[in-house]
């Protein structure tokens, strides 16, 4: 037994080793720095967006000790990811794995650099489930939760397998008191559209809403009960130059069916931005069809 338990710990120690080097320290913040990971030689680094509380003087600690300026590529706080640019090149980077390969019960390590040494924390894969969609609107394309304490520095940081190879990046700011793994496909696509626009590109209608009931005359006819009431109209907005009211109710976009917020979230792709889109509504008691050409959402619109 005790043999078992040397190689073991062992083979754990080695995969901190072997994924250290890839892991950076991110003082984006006035407390305890965070943690990031070297996403390609040439000196991208993803990070947690939430530990970033500003867009200027960040520094990225180096494995070797050296702190290096970084500058902010972009951020997306639905899926709680940021992208930092440091002047370096021929950086150490790290193998990810698909979450295919992962099962509940998996030895998870949780690494961090918020000093100048690499430090970690073990815990378990807890929880595997499909893509989700987090309360800001962002989507996940696996859900995977590690049953392990992180202290303060952690977040940005990787969630490694046994053998050292990437799970994902962590996050605390998701869901509350969960720790969360962003796996690469995530990662890569975030990645992929902040390079390219600074931002994610998202459409938008220029509304708030809330679900409400259907006259029920009408839940037959259309086969569901709720639709989304409007209960404000963003002056100048796509709704509002469409025609949409305070007080219509919205029940499809596009054809698909709004129950519910996330359903009007989800059917905000950026594929639409500047498409006419078709949005059946009640008003008075009567369905009717209006046509409303979406924006790409500003930065701080909804």
């Amino acid at each position: 037994m005790s043999n078992v338990l040397t190689g073991l710990s062992d083979a754990l120690a080695d995969a901190v080793s072997s994924s250290g080097v890839g892991v950076l320290r991110v003082e984006g913040r006035d407390r305890v720095p965070a943690s990031g990971i070297i996403w390609s030689a040439d000196g991208l680094v993803v990070t947690a967006h939430h530990v970033l509380e500003r867009d200027e003087n960040i520094s990225v600690g180096m494995p070797q000790g050296e702190s290096l300026p970084a500058t902010l590529v972009g951020r997306d706080p639905t899926t709680d990811l940021a992208v930092l640019r440091i002047d370096a090149s021929s950086l150490s980077t790290l193998q990810w794995v698909q979450p295919d390969s992962l099962q509940v019960g998996h030895l998870a390590l949780a690494l961090a650099r918020p000093g100048n040494n690499v430090q970690a924390t073990m815990g378990i894969i807890g929880a595997l489930g499909k893509s989700w969609r987090t309360h800001a609107g962002g989507v996940v394309d696996q859900y995977i939760q590690a049953d392990l304490v992180m202290p303060p520095g952690f977040s940005g940081g990787p969630i490694v397998a046994a053998d050292g190879k990437v799970v994902g990046l962590t996050t605390s700011a998701l869901l509350s008191g969960t720790s969360l793994a962003l796996p690469l496909n995530t990662v890569k696509r975030v990645v992929g559209a902040l390079l390219a626009h600074g931002r994610i590109l998202r459409a938008y209608i220029g509304v708030g809403s809330q679900p409400a009931r259907l006259p029920e005359a009408l839940v037959d006819q259309l086969g569901q009960s709720t639709g989304l009431l409007v209960v404000s109209v963003e002056p100048d907005g796509p709704a509002a130059k469409g025609g949409l009211f305070l007080g219509d109710t919205l029940v499809t976009l596009d054809g698909r069916p709004l129950k519910q917020l996330d359903d009007l979230l989800e059917s905000l792709d950026a594929d639409k931005i500047d498409q006419a889109i078709s949005v059946s509504v009640v008003r008075g008691g009567q369905l009717q069809e209006v046509s409303v050409t979406l924006a790409s959402r500003p930065p701080s619109g909804s």
